[in-house]
């Protein structure tokens, strides 16, 4: 069994609200924050809704002013990371905690913090501000780099760097401690989350800021995940025998996290404890999923053989559930296989907020410690007629009370990869 890590501040953003309460109770009440596409042009395209930020709230993320000017130029998705990551860090207090501390030890502090971020890495909207300069230079070269001072800006490449949210966490707060940005589709921000536990675990650090967030409502992304068979132009319905993909959502969510005894040395109130994790890949190709879902099995068993639990401990389960036939049918026989008759309620979050790919396992890992402190799991509210061949799965279209303080989150991504995340209650948690 491997040490149990403190959560001790969470911040988040989607669709639904700007923080995780507001996000949770629009989930108990059936909200979904789907619109038609506004960003572009969409008429006539064959996936039309998405679940857009409506509104970020940039004079939130820093007090510094010359370092929010700076900020406020950067990509969207980087905004939304920026936003979820400063307020789980003014969540956590341990801003204030430092500024008490003597001169050495606060220096220590800083060294002794890490910032983990997951991102989708480069998007296509990244190469949008060539376009004008290649339509002008019609495959003239010097017509092109002519042009490009016209449309490009200078600092394109500063703006669409995957690790500026890790970066800027670290100018912002002057956190020099161990860091990583990683880019691995929609499991990215649940590996973040891992890796800064593992970091702190293995005594490399002793706090860790964990962000993922993304922003993938782009032309090119919606008709390629459309024409690959993902995209629907309904609405998503996981594991519902309706279903016919999902849609794309942004979003960012965070968590602090910190060893036990760092918490405890500074009175931290504790919103969660990450009790065990796994990862793992199917190595059947880009888009490869087994039918038997393997992968997520392996990822469960080793994320309850680290907490030293069994299946009948856990009290509900986050499913990835994205609306896609083989997905879902592959991730119901992995839940089936794991916890057979001993199956807690099952749910997912993407009917209401959509798939926000990288983001995705942290805003889905902040909602359940929201499930787990209010003592109910939220209703899959698309859910109309069960698919026979994910049954039998504890789904439900309203709310189920839990009946313990240990949840399961479950993330997949191309490439076959498979993420488990335990999480847990602290003891004085009352619903």
């Amino acid at each position: 069994m491997s040490a149990p890590v403190a959560i001790t501040g969470i911040g988040a953003i989607c669709a639904l609200g700007s923080e995780p309460a507001q996000i949770y109770r629009a989930l108990r009440a059936g909200r979904t924050a789907f619109a038609p596409l506004r960003q572009w042009d969409s008429a006539g395209w064959p996936a039309p809704l998405a679940a857009g930020v409506e509104r970020i709230d940039a004079g939130a993320i820093f007090d510094d002013r010359r370092l929010l000017k700076s900020v406020q130029r950067l990509r969207r998705t980087d905004l939304l990371g920026l936003y979820a990551a400063s307020r789980a860090v003014t969540a956590s207090a341990m801003l204030e905690y430092r500024a008490a501390l003597p001169g050495a030890q606060a220096v220590e502090f800083n060294e002794r913090t890490a910032v983990f971020t997951g991102c989708g890495g480069v998007a296509y909207h990244y190469q949008y501000d060539f376009l004008n300069a290649m339509a002008a230079g019609g495959g003239d070269l010097r017509v092109f780099g002519q042009k490009l001072g016209e449309s490009v800006n200078p600092t394109w490449l500063l703006q669409a760097l995957p690790n500026n949210v890790l970066c800027y966490l670290g100018i912002a707060y002057g956190f020099k401690g161990a860091n990583s940005c990683i880019t691995n589709h929609s499991v990215s921000a649940t590996m973040a989350i891992i890796e800064a536990m593992e970091t702190l675990r293995t005594g490399d650090a002793d706090r860790a800021v964990a962000v993922g967030h993304d922003s993938p409502i782009e032309p090119e992304a919606i008709l390629n995940l459309y024409h690959l068979g993902l995209l629907t132009a309904d609405t998503t319905r996981p594991f519902d025998a309706g279903r016919s993909g999902c849609l794309l959502g942004e979003g960012a969510a965070a968590m602090v996290l910190e060893t036990q005894a760092a918490a405890a040395e500074r009175h931290a109130p504790v919103l969660g404890i990450i009790i065990g994790a796994g990862v793992t890949t199917e190595a059947l190709g880009v888009l490869g999923i087994r039918a038997d879902g393997d992968g997520a099995v392996r990822a469960m068993e080793m994320a309850l053989e680290a907490a030293g639990i069994t299946p009948r401990d856990v009290a509900m389960i986050a499913a990835h559930g994205n609306g896609t036939v083989n997905s879902d049918r592959s991730e119901a026989n992995a839940i089936r296989r794991v916890f057979g008759a001993d199956m807690p309620p099952v749910t997912s979050f993407k009917w209401a907020l959509g798939h926000t790919m990288a983001a995705a396992g942290a805003l889905e890992a902040v909602l359940v410690l929201e499930c787990l402190r209010n003592g109910a799991a939220p209703g899959i509210g698309a859910l109309r007629d069960p698919d026979p061949q994910c049954l039998p799965l504890a789904v439900s279209a309203s709310a189920t009370a839990l009946h313990g303080d240990i949840a399961l989150v479950l993330g997949r991504g191309f490439g076959g990869m498979n993420t488990a995340l335990l999480l847990k209650a602290p003891p004085d948690a009352t619903p």
